[in-house]
């Protein structure tokens, strides 16, 4: 019996070891800033914003307008759920009306 107990509580703090590492390398997993939600996007550096605007719309152009429209919506009440492609994709839609006018 005392050979049950001992190999089981050796069981049990292998199992919570391995718990804890795979919270902790949850927790310290970094998002693309692309695929995020907007949120994440004030916390962002300038340099992170920027490129993921120019990854986003493809294009080096306008880059500093879009970090600036997206900055505008992240700043709207009720907006964190929404995914910064989303909100990249309608300011690049409406630099584009806009230019066509």
């Amino acid at each position: 019996m005392k050979f049950i107990k001992k190999y089981m509580k050796i069981l049990i703090g292998i199992a919570a070891l391995i718990l804890v590492f795979v919270v902790f390398v949850m927790t310290q997993r970094s998002e693309n800033l692309e695929t995020a939600a907007l949120k994440k996007w004030p916390a962002a550096s300038m340099e992170r914003r920027l490129a993921a605007a120019k990854i986003l719309t493809g294009s080096d152009e306008n880059a500093e307008l879009i970090v600036q429209c997206i900055d505008k919506i992240a700043a709207m009440p009720d907006s964190g759920e929404m995914a910064v492609r989303d909100a990249a994709s309608l300011c690049y839609t409406g630099i584009q009306l806009k230019e066509n006018l």
